[in-house]
Parts: C-alpha cells; sequence; structure tokens
C-alpha cells in the first residue's frame, strides 16, 4: 500500500509498505480521508514521533475492510471515523472515565502508526459510525470538532451569552458553531487572515475581528457597551491572544484556553489586576472527551448528521499523498494561505 512513512523530523517519505494485519479486537481500515492537524505541522517538521519510521495522521474517516481476532458485530464496508487515543484503561484517570488525561496512552499517527495510508489499523472499540449523510471529509473532521465542543462545554454558556473565540482555523469555527447550538446570543471570531474569518462570517458568527487591522479588545469593549464578553475562548495558542482573551471578558465571565503555545506566557499587570478584579475563571481544555456516556465525538456526529455542524467550507486543500512533503514545507514556511489541509491516499 502507498503510506507516507516518517523518518525524522521534516523527513517524510511517500512509498510502498505491506498492508498491516488486524490484531486481536482490531479491524482494517481503507482510508478514505485524513486531515492535518496543527500539532501534525510541527511533529512532522520538528519534533517527530515517538519511533521512526512512523506513519502520521490522527484525524480520518474510512471503511472497515477486515476483522482481526475476537472482533464482531462490526459490518464490513461500515462508514466509520476513529478516535486516535488508546487509553490505558487502567490509571486513576481512565477509571473515572477521563480518557483523555491518561497517564500511559497510545496514539495513532505519533505513538503507532496512523492514517496517512491507504490502510490503517485500529482497536474496534475506537470505531464510531458516520450517520447517513455525513460525508468522509466530515467525519475527517469529527476530531477538531469534538475538541471544539469540549472546550466551549467547559465556558458554562448561559442563554444570551456572548461568546467570543480567538483563533478562528478549524477548530476555533468549530467552536463559534458549538457556542450557539448551547446557547450564545452572539459570537465574535478574532483572526488575523481575513479568509478565516470569511469562513467564520459564513458559518455563522456574528462579528469578525481582524486583529491586524483593529485592536480585538477595545472592539469587543465597543459591542460590548464597555462590559467585555461572558466568555471567551483561545485556540490561537499565541502569548497576544491570550493576554486579549482576558481583557476582553467581563466581570464574572469565564475563560477556556485551548491553543497550544509552546511558549512562556507573560502577563502584564492590566491582564493579572483583571483575572483578579473581575473575578474570572480561566481553565485550560486538552483533547476530548469520549467516554463512557454521551460523549463529544457521538454529539458532533449527531449535529453533523443533524446538519447543523457544518465544516466542508474550511476545507482548503485536497491533496494526494503523494504531494505529503511539499504541503508539509508549505505549512510550515506558510508559503500560501490554508486552513484545513485534507489528504485523500486513493488519489
Amino acid at each position: 500500500m502507498k503510506a507516507a512513512n516518517l523518518y525524522a523530523p521534516g523527513d517524510i517519505r511517500t512509498e510502498e509498505v505491506p498492508v498491516p494485519e488486524p490484531g486481536e479486537g482490531q479491524v482494517l481500515l481503507k482510508v478514505k480521508a485524513c486531515g492535518v492537524c496543527g500539532s501534525d505541522i510541527s511533529r512532522v517538521m520538528e519534533t517527530g514521533t515517538y519511533r521512526f519510521p512512523t506513519i502520521p495522521g490522527h484525524e480520518f474517516a474510512g471503511e472497515v475492510v477486515e476483522l482481526g481476532p475476537g472482533v464482531d458485530g462490526v459490518p464490513l464496508g461500515q462508514r466509520v471515523t476513529v478516535i486516535p487515543l488508546m487509553p490505558c484503561e487502567i490509571c486513576d484517570f481512565c477509571r473515572i472515565g477521563q480518557y483523555q488525561l491518561c497517564e500511559n496512552y497510545n496514539y495513532l499517527g505519533s505513538r503507532t502508526d496512523g492514517a496517512f495510508a491507504e490502510y490503517v489499523v485500529a482497536p474496534a472499540a475506537n470505531l464510531l459510525p458516520l450517520p447517513e449523510g455525513v460525508s468522509f471529509e466530515m467525519g475527517a473532521m469529527t476530531d477538531p470538532a469534538s475538541v471544539a465542543l469540549h472546550a466551549v462545554k467547559k465556558l458554562g454558556i448561559q442563554p444570551g451569552d456572548r461568546v467570543a473565540v480567538f483563533g478562528v482555523g478549524p477548530i476555533g469555527t468549530f467552536a463559534l458553531q458549538w457556542a450557539k447550538l448551547l446557547g450564545a446570543r452572539e459570537t465574535i471570531a478574532i483572526d488575523i487572515f481575513p479568509e478565516k474569518l470569511a469562513v467564520a462570517a459564513q458559518l455563522g458568527a456574528d462579528h469578525c475581528i481582524n486583529g491586524r487591522e483593529e485592536d480585538p479588545v477595545e472592539r469587543i469593549l465597543e459591542l460590548t457597551g464597555g462590559k467585555g464578553v461572558e466568555r471567551a475562548v483561545e485556540f490561537a495558542g499565541h502569548k497576544i491572544t491570550q493576554e486579549q482573551s482576558i481583557l476582553a471578558t467581563a466581570k464574572l465571565g469565564s475563560i477556556v484556553w485551548g491553543g497550544i503555545s509552546h511558549s512562556d506566557l507573560p502577563l502584564r499587570e492590566k491582564a493579572v489586576d483583571g483575572i483578579l478584579r473581575k473575578e474570572l475563571t480561566l481553565v485550560g481544555s486538552w483533547n476530548s472527551s469520549f467516554a463512557p456516556f454521551f460523549s463529544d465525538w457521538e454529539r458532533s456526529l449527531l449535529f453533523m448528521g443533524l446538519g447543523r455542524l457544518k465544516g466542508e467550507e474550511l476545507i482548503t486543500h485536497r491533496l494526494s499523498l503523494d504531494e505529503i512533503q511539499d504541503a508539509f514545507k508549505m505549512m510550515q514556511g506558510r508559503k500560501e494561505y490554508f486552513n484545513k489541509v485534507m489528504f485523500f491516499p486513493e488519489r
């Protein structure tokens, strides 16, 4: 089969490799679509995976083509998406259903081979069927949609709240939609790329602020009569927008940070005072919840199936695996505008 193997940071090669065989409790999937997560860019081009070579890729959807020993009840040909995190099931956090905080997890695309390939093996327990009418492209975006929901739920949105989303790439744009679905009166999108703001507006953002053209904090205060928004979520992962999220939030408001910054965060006195004097609640959000009951993944698929959660407008590049090396160089160097990049291994 054709696959993209990472041999070292920056050294990703499309080559022929054997089709993997499903082991106990696993299934073999034919990959139909696999998206690039923001974390994939730094992992492929800078930090590397946990072993070499490894096939990256964890945001994907496909078809079940073979069952491993001990698997039943999974129809061949079923259209599915796959939760990439494989929890240990025995640590303290797994025992309370907080699998995203597992201390001994495995992970498709970084710790074991992922889906930048024609075929991938995955645990049958990690499969989720795609609802009728949900495309493979949308199925491959269940992961970012679930990450967005996990963060937005932490905001504690009340009917009538105004919600600001700093950074409207795929996760941020899903967060805007979730905010409305959970009761927000207005949503405000903040980014520095006009193309991303245009998509955010297309998908329902009430106000869009270009941080290169105006001060987001001043504009938000203007829109809210000087009070600020009741809720803010930050997905840009930048110290500037992290501080802005504090300054733009109203008294007794809540803020969730979900963007990975890879840097220190020196807060100015004004921001620190804002947390204290406004009695703000600031929490972090990591990955998504998929156990034990109605998970972020199941809810995302439900709303996709209902047509109330959209995302195909985010896709800017539809590529074959033969284009993967040039694509990652482009993304790392930001040589052209991109939002969600999607690979189709069958091409």
